[in-house]
């Protein structure tokens, strides 16, 4: 059961496009009081594209907060109005030029629950079409597209700090949906 704390007092610190960033002052469910700053995020997709060989496609994307390049998997922020289910087919076709025919859910979770409410919305994408004319990306994004085998991204996430932390756990989320697949189909045969 969740019991939330109690707003005390709470101030706009900042206002953008896509996110707020508030300071509050709390009384916590164990009745101590603290002053918080967190953004209000409304919500975030991740896709986990597989090709029909089995080998994962993720982007290779400059991102300015860490001045670096990294690997992840398709993802993007739900637009007002916007269904997660909307947010992810377009983000992957924004991003990859690819459109799935087939889509499972890997559930949600919090991404950054420490200074952000923003909730992730997991996606398993399979049976990939490449679009002829896919549409065009935001004119910051710096993407290239990449595959994986399940062994080459392992790796990754195992050891590398080119890989963001969203798509390691959709990587194992992943896995773990197709390996239960795997076996359903085993047992019902």
């Amino acid at each position: 059961m969740q019991i939330p704390s109690q707003v005390l007092r709470e101030r706009l610190r900042f206002q953008g496009h896509k996110y707020t960033f508030v300071s509050q002052r709390l009384r916590f469910p164990n009745g101590t009081e603290g002053e918080r700053e967190y953004l209000i995020h409304p919500g975030g997709v991740v896709a986990v594209p597989v090709t029909a060989e089995g080998k994962f496609v993720c982007i290779r994307q400059y991102r300015f907060a860490v001045a670096s390049y990294l690997y992840e998997f398709p993802a993007g922020t739900v637009e007002p109005g916007e269904h997660p289910d909307e947010t992810i087919r377009r983000e992957l076709e924004e991003e990859t030029g690819l459109r799935a025919h087939r889509w499972d859910s890997l559930g949600q979770f919090y991404l950054c629950p420490g200074y952000s409410s923003e909730i992730m919305y997991a996606y398993l994408a399979r049976d990939l079409e490449v679009l002829d004319s896919p549409p065009a990306r935001d004119e910051d994004e710096d993407i290239t597209v990449v595959e994986f085998s399940p062994a080459e991204l392992t790796e990754k996430a195992r050891f590398g700090l080119d890989l963001d932390s969203k798509s390691i756990a959709c990587f194992w989320r992943a896995q773990l949906f197709l390996a239960s697949e795997k076996g359903v189909s085993a047992a019902g045969r």
